[in-house]
């Protein structure tokens, strides 16, 4: 285990890295997953040598249990300003949760490393669309029906929770597509898909986790190799200790920001943080 001076430059990289995740969190709805998991999955690899494919899949549960505090500060504020789209979201509950459900068991017994190659694909799609089309009207005037929407919600949570983000990153660019659709708005209904998608997700990976250590005999349950001290099963614990407050703080500052910002303006930022995050998993994942 490298010594307590050694790990102080990866406290650091944590610590911005929770800044940078809670103002975010605020400003464009996101849970922060797009900045956690890139940075847990370099900090596993480079400080810990662990390896690439167990590295994404405790990058992405860890980033989950992250997000919970970051996503409950960034969406309570949102609800208090009345940021957000009510009726979508009672509508989408029941679907995001079986989808967060799915996704969880999945990526439990099938992450790797190709989660990192998809990560980037999703990320790249959703961050042109923004970019080239931030002030452009949505594409749709009539919203899908019920059945469909049903589709999307599953897609949203499902693959959010695989990918250890909070949803916003997904459902921002879906939303967009539609015209009357209030920008801010949409970012707060991520913000608060965020809350519903990560805060599940996150429980079910620690149950399942307890599952398999009582399934297993004495001494043969194992964390991940070169995992840092005090990882549980498919979380780090000491990431999320070092990360968390700083996100809370610095929520609200972002959605207080987000209001001021002209809507094509928050688009075209969404869009240029998350190229980069894509470009490093695909390069990840190859």
């Amino acid at each position: 285990m490298d010594s307590i001076a050694s790990l102080a430059p990866v406290v650091a990289i944590l610590c911005i890295s929770g800044i940078a995740a809670g103002f975010l969190a605020g400003l464009l709805g996101v849970g922060g997953g797009i900045i956690f998991v890139p940075v847990y999955y370099f900090i596993f690899t480079d400080w810990f040598a662990m390896s690439a494919q167990e590295a994404i899949v405790l990058a992405t549960c860890t980033s989950l249990a992250t997000m919970i505090p970051t996503t409950m500060s960034s969406s309570l504020s949102h609800i208090r300003h009345d940021n957000y789209l009510r009726e979508l979201l009672l509508r989408w509950l029941p679907w995001l949760c079986v989808g967060v459900g799915t996704g969880t068991v999945l990526s439990h017994f099938f992450g790797g490393a190709w989660l990192s190659t998809l990560f980037g694909c999703i990320l790249l799609f959703a961050a042109c669309n923004l970019i080239f089309f931030s002030k452009a009207r949505g594409i749709f005037t009539v919203f899908p029906a019920k059945g469909f929407q049903a589709v999307i919600a599953l897609g949203i949570s499902g693959l959010s929770v695989m990918l250890g983000i909070g949803g916003g990153t997904l459902t921002v660019p879906f939303l967009s597509l539609f015209r009357d659709m209030d920008t801010k708005k949409i970012v707060g209904t991520a913000s608060v898909i965020g809350l519903i998608v990560c805060l599940p997700g996150a429980v079910i990976t620690v149950i399942m986790d307890i599952i398999d250590v009582l399934r297993l005999p004495d001494n043969v349950y194992t964390t991940f190799n070169n995992a840092p001290t005090l990882t549980f099963g498919h979380i780090c614990f000491p990431a999320v200790l070092c990360v968390a407050p700083f996100a809370m703080l610095f929520a609200p500052l972002g959605v207080r920001i987000n209001r001021k910002l002209p809507p094509h303006i928050i688009k075209i930022i969404f869009g240029i943080m998350v190229v980069f995050t894509s470009i490093k998993m695909l390069i990840s994942g190859s």
